[in-house]
Formats: C-alpha cells, structure tokens, sequence
C-alpha cells in the first residue's frame, strides 16, 4: 500500500514538473495593430487568425492590442523614447523608413531569418519598395491598396462617350467633354474631382505622364520632379483647374458623394469606395479602369501597411513566426474578404481570392505597375513641399517649372536633413 502512494505521488510529481516545463516554454510576443473593430478585421483576427496560429503553434501565444490609428504614430513615438515597444506591428507604409532610419526596426534577412529571400520574390514590386532602406529590408507588405479610375457610366452615355479613357490624351480630352454648365454659365458637372493635391492624388499624374519624384537610389529630387515630363505633368493638371474642368477641391460635395449624383463623371479611389458607396448609394453603380497611360504606361499609387518587426524583440524567431503566418495565402484570403488587399500577386490566379470582392480584379491589375510614394523618412516634409507648389501652380498663376524647381530645391534640403 505504502509502495503504491510512493509510486503515486512520483507519478504526479512527473506530470507537475512536465507541465511545468511546458508552460515555460511558451513564448509570448506582442503585436501592435490598428485593424478596425466596425468593418470586422478585429473579430477575424481574435477570433480565427490568433487562435488558429496558437493551434499550429501551441508553444507561441500573441498578445494583439489595438491601437487606433491616430494614436499610433505617437505612441510609437513615445516607445522609442521609453523603450516599451511590441515585438511585432502592422505600421503605415510610410512610417516605415523613418523608423528604420531610427534604428528601432529589425533588418530581416535570410540569414537570420529563414523563408525571407522566397518570401521577399511574392510581393508585387511597389508594396514591396516601401519596406527597404539604406540596402536593407525592414519589414513586408502586410495588406496593401492603390487608385484606380472611377468613372459614372451615366455621364458618359449622355455626352456620348463610349468608354473610359484608356490614354492620357483620351483622359485630358474626356475631362472636358464632361464638364457641362447650364444656361447661367455655371458649371453643374466636372469631369474630374480628386479633393486634393498631395502625393496621393499626383502621383498617378506625374509618373503616368513619365516623371517621378525622386531619383532611384532616393538619393536626390533634382532632375526628377523638375524634369520636362514632371513639369507637364502638373501643366496639365494645372491648365484643366484652372478651365474650370476639374472641380474645386473644396466647397463642393465629397468626390464618392459627387461621382454617385453625376457632379463628377470621373475620380480615382482605392477599393474603399465600393462599400462606401453601397451605404450611401445602394442603387449607384461605380464603373472601373485602370488610371489612364501616358509616356510612363498607366500608373498608380500604393498604401496600405507592413508588417515589422522590433530590434529589441526577445523572441525574433518567434515573431518571425508569427509575421511569416501573417502573410501565408490563407490569412491573406481571409482578410481579403475584408477590403484588405494582399500585396501578394500570385493570390491574383486565386479566384477565392476575389470571391467576395470581384472588382478586386482591376486594382490588382494597376498594382501591377504601381509605385510607392516616396520611402523615405522625409516624406512628410516632400508631400507637404509638393502640396503648397502644386496647390500654387493651379490657384496663383505660379509657372509649373518654377514651382517644381522650388519644389526640388526644397525636397534635397529635407533629404539632407532627414
């Protein structure tokens, strides 16, 4: 009797120190995120993606925290100062290359990081371009987006368009045939509407036409924003604002809103507008295309945001786990479904992919060719810079190549200082 309950209590000692050792082994990371609550992501992510990971990898535990995206640039901010910092964070596309410049991010290789070099060939080239600083990578395109044209088919059955414009010459001419202004000489329909004039509107237009904002290696604007092609870029765009051809960026109705009434026969949006649109104005169907082709081909904008990882991570490989499942097809899938476009290109072939969002079909094709606003840590200084010039070729008579020679002497002084 005595010998069974020694036998016993060894036997339960076994299992005390088994579990023990188990539940040391398990690693805990923390990941920082902005997903949001209304449209979903957040559910996905606590709900299925999380418990789903932990399953395939009981000895790795996610702690997930929200945080609102006007919060986190500052809180960030405030964890390089403090030190408290996540393991891993899904970050804005163009915060990137100021943190890494920081030194807080963890360059990934495959050295240190196995599965990086095949991983790094997947994405489409845009995406993937806002991730790499001073030769190497600091992160990769979590989920992604780009402008495309939008256009009402309404519009332009009645002024006897055919289609969308396909060439810049097209896009120019169409603009105009669909201004319209009743018998006062007001103007009750534009042909085009933006809301704006920073980075993400103008892009499109500078590089479509040919021209760019920054050199390749992002080394210098000289030569480039102020180049023939950029300079007739914005010529263009000031010259149909200026003709009253594309609406005011304020004062008039919101250009999602504008495009469903037939105050603006065309803008460009990210997916965004489909269910923007299907609350607002179920019965309006928006109509798609590529953003129209110039000398430099049809070319567009990306966002979206990266996932990266923490220099002072106590668990590299187990956030390198993490973000590795992160980016896997099915994850990618799964948000897709929600408006959250993978940067992965092969997942275009996939037709779940585009199950639930079939109009995915044209912003893959123009990320395609889409480039990411410039990656560096000025950016914010650049977007501002060409902001005030571009607002001041179509608004105070300012010569395009004067303001873009402004422009390009100012955008080198920010990347002197950055």
């Amino acid at each position: 009797m005595k010998g069974n309950s020694i036998r016993f209590l060894l036997i339960v000692s076994a299992l005390v120190l088994v579990l023990s050792i188990s539940a040391l082994s398990v690693t805990t990371i923390v990941f920082w995120h902005a997903y949001s609550e209304t449209s979903g992501e957040v559910n996905l992510l606590m709900k299925t993606i999380i418990p789903d990971f932990e399953q395939l990898y009981p000895n790795i535990k996610v702690d997930a925290q929200l945080v609102p995206y006007d919060t986190m640039y500052q809180k960030l901010i405030v964890g390089v100062r403090s030190g408290v910092l996540p393991d891993v964070a899904r970050m804005d596309i163009i915060w990137v290359p100021q943190f890494a410049n920081a030194g807080i991010l963890m360059p990934l290789n495959e050295q240190q990081f196995p599965g990086f070099d095949a991983l790094k060939t997947q994405f489409y080239p845009g995406p993937l371009s806002t991730n790499f600083w001073k030769g190497s990578y600091y992160g990769l395109p979590l989920d992604t987006n780009t402008q495309v044209l939008c256009w009402n088919a309404k519009d332009f059955q009645e002024a006897g368009i055919q289609g969308p414009p396909k060439t810049m010459d097209e896009f120019i001419n169409d603009i105009k045939l669909l201004t319209k202004k009743d018998a006062s000489g007001k103007t009750i329909q534009w042909g085009y509407a933006d809301g704006g004039v920073d980075v993400w509107n103008t892009l499109p237009w500078i590089y479509s036409m040919g021209g760019s904002i920054l050199s390749p290696g992002s080394t210098t604007s000289q030569g480039y924003i102020n180049s023939p092609a950029s300079v007739k870029a914005l010529q263009t765009y000031a010259q149909l604002y200026e003709g009253g051809y594309i609406a005011p960026w304020s004062g008039g109705p919101g250009t999602f809103e504008g495009l469903a009434q037939g105050t603006y026969a065309m803008t460009i949006s990210g997916p965004w507008i489909v269910s923007i649109l299907a609350g607002e104005y179920p019965n309006f169907k928006v109509n798609f295309a590529l953003f129209p082709a110039g000398s430099g081909g049809s070319r567009s904008v990306t966002g979206g945001e990266d996932i990266v990882m923490f220099k002072n991570t106590k668990h590299p490989d187990a956030a390198w786990t993490f973000m590795k499942y992160m980016l896997s097809d099915k994850v990618q899938t799964e948000f897709a479904q929600l408006d959250q476009m993978s940067a992965i290109a092969h997942l275009a072939s996939n037709p779940d992919y585009f199950k639930t969002n079939p109009y995915y079909a044209i912003y893959t094709q123009q990320l395609e060719t889409a480039v990411a606003r410039p990656p560096v840590p000025a950016y914010t200084k650049i977007d501002s810079i060409l902001t005030n010039l571009w607002e001041a070729a179509c608004t105070s008579g300012m010569p395009a190549q004067a303001a873009l020679d402004s422009a390009a002497q100012q955008i080198n002084k920010a990347l002197a200082q950055q």
